[in-house]
């Protein structure tokens, strides 16, 4: 048993709580654990310049942790992003840009913001989590209004955090076992089991790959329940994913 009283394949009480922001197209609160982001999807067709004669869409993240989201108080990022901040943000747009269709999307772009309320360990995977389910309310709500024909969703995508901690594999590592893990690793998935990122680093020896087939094991555990909670959250994700082909 761990610190928490979790089995090691496990996860923290996963909670969302939708509709959070009355301005948003999409907007939520997911909770993992201690760890809470608040999540918001904003749909518009300010395309990048780039991007403005492709006929295709766009999603791009922006992530921030807040001043008091830890045990000190850090100070507030403006544009000059700390290089964990950078990376973060540019995991959840790619994770999120994995799931769609950007032709079908059209020219529009959906800007997601994650703001951690709260740190407890995998701010990055929760913001995945919430962050996907912010966009799909505001692809719900623009087909809902006739502003977008079709779904461009064409996969669901949950992240998870995993580690080797004493030699044991654990799912769903809180700071003070994020903290202490021997191996560190996160993993974005499709709700078919299908991989769109892994990041995963030894802080110590080197594991193998069968450890690292343990790992992803635990990865595809942790997202299935994550699945189950973000399709009774919003109506155009039921059918998705329960789709498996």
């Amino acid at each position: 048993m761990r610190g928490d009283g979790r089995k090691p394949d496990e996860i923290r009480p996963f909670t969302l709580e939708c509709g959070v922001n009355r301005y948003a197209e999409g907007s939520c609160i997911v909770s993992t654990g201690a760890t809470k982001v608040h999540c918001t999807a904003t749909l518009s067709d300010s395309l990048p310049r780039w991007r403005k004669d492709s006929g295709c869409g766009w999603i791009t993240a922006e992530y921030r942790m807040l001043p008091r989201a830890t045990h000190t108080r850090s100070r507030r990022e403006g544009e000059r992003l700390k290089g964990r901040t950078s990376e973060i943000q540019r995991l959840i747009g790619r994770s999120l840009r994995a799931s769609v269709d950007l032709a079908a999307l059209g020219p529009y772009q959906i800007t997601i913001d994650c703001d951690v309320l709260q740190a407890d360990g995998g701010t990055r995977t929760a913001s995945i989590n919430g962050g996907f389910v912010a966009m799909a309310m505001a692809i719900q709500r623009s087909i809902d209004s006739g502003f977008i024909a079709k779904s461009p969703l064409i996969y669901g995508v949950a992240g998870m955090s995993m580690g080797i901690v004493n030699g044991t594999p654990l799912l769903d590592l809180c700071y003070e076992e994020d903290s202490g893990a021997e191996v560190d690793l996160n993993a974005v998935l499709t709700h078919r089991n299908e991989i769109i990122e892994v990041q995963g680093t030894a802080e110590g020896a080197p594991f193998s790959a069968a450890q690292l087939g343990e790992l992803m094991a635990l990865a595809e555990k942790g997202a299935t329940e994550v699945f189950e909670k973000q399709a009774a959250a919003v109506p155009i994700l039921t059918d998705l994913l329960k789709s498996s082909g």
